[in-house]
């Protein structure tokens, strides 16, 4: 039985393709997202570290809470749950997820209505000619897989993104911690050393009236009273912004913090030359950055080998079917690109050039890692040393005060000296802050330039050990 395609039949499909067509734009998909700034404030304002969500992200990637005091380990989990760089890291990986699927979608076929009309028609039979055409494409040479391989690639890198943004905010974590503590310890100095001043400005004004100094020596120790009580002022304002730079870095109001015992940044472990061998070679081929520095190149290279095949032409198959006033017509075309211009050439040197700059990029990542690693060991060497010298020299002074103190106990030193002694130890421990701050900073750039924990470079310590201790 032939199937007769009437002009009612006719507009029933046509009807019915609309229908499809609209079917994809459903109210679920265009549900209205506004964003409203001041509902978003307020959402910011009310973040907690004894938030319910914030304790069981933790409970699901840690195993524990904690119960009152912050460790780094867990404050960093905490940044990795608030921070919204890092939620914009994972909006990416999403995005880059949703294209790799899209990417391995096949092409729908189109379908084209031709409705024609016969003027000229035989009196008692319908005018009209309704047709309908289908084109089907079929990619050659690979040219899916080549898309689906750059759309992987994409989202690899898209992954490790996520690894890199969290390795910066640890990053920034551990560095607002030491010197919210260095803060802290400056200020707590700055205020004994503008309270010793004050003392010996007394001591000074009662020797003063008695005739046994100058007035220039009153005037040069009010001097330096009114630095030192600047100083202490300005301790406290850095121990403030210190401590917002911890807040900012954990994604939470500084109000958040309030009755927050900030936790110390963690210590390096002695690493031997053999662990550090270990660890540089484990970096270099772990570092996220150098990892999606390679997706991209991966994807250039993908990218290039789809150009490639574009010169081998796309067909497409195009069966067409027309009702002409009582008549059933079937067509079947099929239609390839002709290459008589040009085969792909300038596309394929535009993928050239890009993976080129793929290839550039990440020589570029992985000597930057490679010169970070060892201007990190050089730097954590030499601060270590100068920490070392201004330990001994503190000893030094240390012992002066104390000796100080027992000739005033014996009667041959007086209180102004006794003040001078405890002033020079103040400006001692100030001087063994700034050594053990530059140290730290040292170790969390090791930390940073290697992407690999401090417990892990433990572990890494101890397997060099107990190797060498294997005859």
């Amino acid at each position: 039985m032939s199937f007769v395609l009437s002009p009612a039949r006719f507009l029933i499909i046509a009807g019915l393709s609309g229908l499809v067509a609209g079917c994809t734009n459903t109210s679920s998909l265009q549900q209205n997202q506004p964003l409203v700034p001041e509902t978003n404030a307020a959402n910011f304002d009310a973040r907690s570290l004894r938030d319910d969500g914030l304790r069981k992200f933790l409970a699901d990637n840690l195993g524990s809470v904690p119960a009152n005091e912050w460790d780094f380990e867990t404050l960093s989990w905490a940044a990795f749950y608030y921070n919204p760089s890092l939620e914009l890291a994972r909006a990416q990986w999403a995005t880059a997820r949703a294209a790799e699927h899209t990417a391995s979608e096949r092409p729908n076929p189109t379908l084209t209505l031709t409705p024609g009309y016969d003027t000229t028609r035989t009196p008692g039979v319908s005018p009209w000619m309704p047709g309908i055409n289908f084109d089907f494409l079929f990619p050659t040479a690979g040219k899916r897989g080549h898309q689906q391989d750059m759309a992987r690639n994409e989202s690899e890198a898209a992954r490790l993104a996520v690894f890199s943004a969290a390795w910066q905010l640890r990053s920034e974590l551990r560095r607002g911690l030491i010197d919210a503590a260095v803060a802290s310890r400056r200020e707590s100095l700055a205020r004994t050393q503008a309270n010793l001043q004050e003392k010996l400005v007394a001591l000074l004004e009662q020797r003063f009236a008695i005739g046994s100094v100058t007035a220039g020596e009153i005037s040069n120790a009010r001097a330096l009273l009114l630095r030192a009580q600047a100083t202490a002022a300005d301790a406290t304002s850095l121990a403030a912004v210190a401590r917002g730079h911890v807040a900012s870095s954990l994604g939470l109001s500084l109000a958040a913090l309030n009755g927050v015992t900030l936790p110390v940044a963690p210590t390096p472990p002695t690493l031997s030359p053999q662990a550090l061998a270990t660890a540089r070679r484990e970096s270099l081929q772990s570092r996220s950055d150098i990892l999606g520095a390679l997706a991209k190149y991966l994807s250039a290279q993908s990218a290039l080998e789809l150009e490639l095949a574009k010169r081998v032409p796309d067909f497409h198959l195009g069966p067409g079917y027309q009702w002409d006033q009582g008549d059933n017509k079937w067509t079947l075309g099929v239609s390839f690109e002709l290459p008589i211009f040009h085969r792909n050439e300038a596309a394929i040197g535009e993928a050239i050039a890009r993976r080129a700059e793929a290839a550039a990029q990440f020589n570029l990542v992985q000597s930057q890692a490679i010169a970070a690693i060892d201007t990190a060991v050089a730097t954590l060497d030499t601060t270590a040393a100068q920490l070392g010298r201004m330990q001994k020299l503190k000893l030094e002074i240390e012992k002066q005060s104390a000796f100080t103190q027992q000739r005033l106990q014996l009667g041959s030193a007086n209180q102004v000296e006794v003040l001078t002694a405890r002033l020079d130890l103040v400006t001692a421990e100030s001087a063994m802050v700034d050594a053990e701050n530059a140290a730290a900073v040292a170790a969390g750039q090791l930390e940073d330039a290697l992407q690999l924990p401090f417990p892990h470079l433990a572990a890494l310590a101890d397997a060099a050990a107990a190797k060498s201790r294997t005859p």
